[in-house]
């Protein structure tokens, strides 16, 4: 079985470090980006079967690029979730109406990364 392909989308090098290093011991592929700009690059250039974003970022932030993601055929479908600091609900809501599928506040807990990845993964 092929694994999961997850984009993982952040302008902190700790944070995206610690992204893959939790997903790749989950048996994931991790590929990185370090602003959405860079990753709807990423996402255009290759599948992948799940994003997670952080929203505050520079040259593109985590909504615009839900936005221009939701926008591309192959990625109609795909979960996106976001995992920030912050947990304001009225941004939860504009996330979600973009197109997010769900919301991790940060520092988070690896294991709750895992859970939430495979629940939508459906793994």
């Amino acid at each position: 079985m092929m694994a999961k392909t997850i984009l993982s989308v952040d302008d902190s090098a700790s944070i995206r470090q610690m992204v893959k290093l939790t997903l790749t011991g989950a048996g994931y592929t991790v590929v990185q980006a370090a602003d959405g700009a860079e990753g709807l690059a990423r996402a255009r250039d290759m599948a992948v079967d799940l994003v997670v974003t952080d929203l505050n970022m520079p040259v593109m932030n985590g909504l615009d690029l839900i936005r221009e993601l939701r926008k591309l055929p192959t990625y109609k479908g795909v979960p996106i979730i976001f995992l920030t600091t912050e947990s304001d609900a009225a941004m939860k809501q504009e996330a979600k109406v973009a197109g997010a599928t769900g919301w991790i506040t940060k520092p988070f807990q690896q294991e709750q990364l895992v859970t939430v990845v495979r629940k939508v993964l459906g793994a």
